[in-house]
């Protein structure tokens, strides 16, 4: 019998922002390098996996703001959440010390010119760059939307938290040209347009939270409906049948169905 592969635990933020003009919101998104080996070529939101110098960052509560009463588990998903989209997109959710506001974009870009790459390369740390700057992350901006954990029988597997976080003013955004390759601010419903048509690469948990999150119009409205809901953790289960391959997830989970297909049969 094959071993099951522990799922490695790592974090992904959905940045919002409001579409001019429309009544949409847009996700901030980027298309994975075609070489990486988990989802290579995929649009997918800025994420990735929880390091030990997170774990360092939490035994220094000076260095964030809004985990008052989080248990060590959801500290660590929520720092590595803001660490690594400001590795992959150079958007920064913190605040300077003894203020309210979030970093504004001209000291973000500054920050991310300064830092960005040599964090990327592992020349520094992130507890550096934030002791470095008298930053603060803002975990408080940060809400819970959705908990995936990749099937068992996958060679690679994560235990993966989603959060939805308003992007902060002006902070745009943008690929680091190496594990991500293009980025793109997006609607939904364009996003899902691109999966159809084969523009974009969508995997199936990118797809669902998409369709969820394209039923609300604004940035407020997403947030709104997403605080203090309870999560339902997601671990799809690969069936075969006649007709193809099948995904089914819990039906509480708010994904508009349990039973998904997802291939023709071989």
């Amino acid at each position: 019998m094959a071993e099951v592969v522990k799922p490695r635990p790592a974090s992904t933020i959905l940045l919002l922002r409001d579409a001019e003009a429309r009544r949409e919101i847009e996700v901030f998104m980027m298309v994975r390098h075609y070489e990486i080996d988990f989802n290579s070529g995929a649009l997918v939101f800025p994420g990735g996996s929880v390091d030990k110098g997170d774990d360092e960052i939490i035994a220094n509560s000076a260095l964030y703001s809004g985990g008052e009463g989080m248990e060590v588990g959801e500290l660590s998903f929520r720092i590595a959440a803001i660490r690594e989209t400001f590795e992959e997109s150079g958007i920064l959710l913190a605040r300077p010390k003894g203020s309210k506001a979030l970093v504004d974009a001209s000291h973000a870009g500054e920050i991310e010119a300064a830092h960005r790459a040599a964090l990327s390369d592992g020349k520094t740390s992130f507890l550096k760059v934030l002791a470095e700057n008298d930053l603060l992350l803002a975990l408080d901006e940060l809400v819970p939307y959705a908990h995936w954990i990749t099937p068992e029988g996958m060679p690679k597997r994560f235990d993966t938290w989603f959060f939805l976080a308003a992007a902060p003013p002006d902070q745009l955004g943008a690929h680091d040209g190496k594990e991500s390759t293009d980025s793109i601010w997006v609607s939904p419903r364009e996003a899902l347009e691109g999966g159809e048509t084969g523009r974009f690469k969508l995997p199936f948990p990118t797809t669902r939270n998409l369709i969820k999150l394209g039923k609300q119009d604004s940035v407020k409205s997403a947030l709104d409906d997403s605080r203090g809901k309870d999560i339902v953790t997601v671990t799809p289960v690969m069936t075969k049948t006649a007709t193809g391959r099948v995904l089914r997830i819990p039906l509480e989970a708010g994904y508009d169905g349990d039973v998904f297909e997802v291939g023709a049969a071989g």
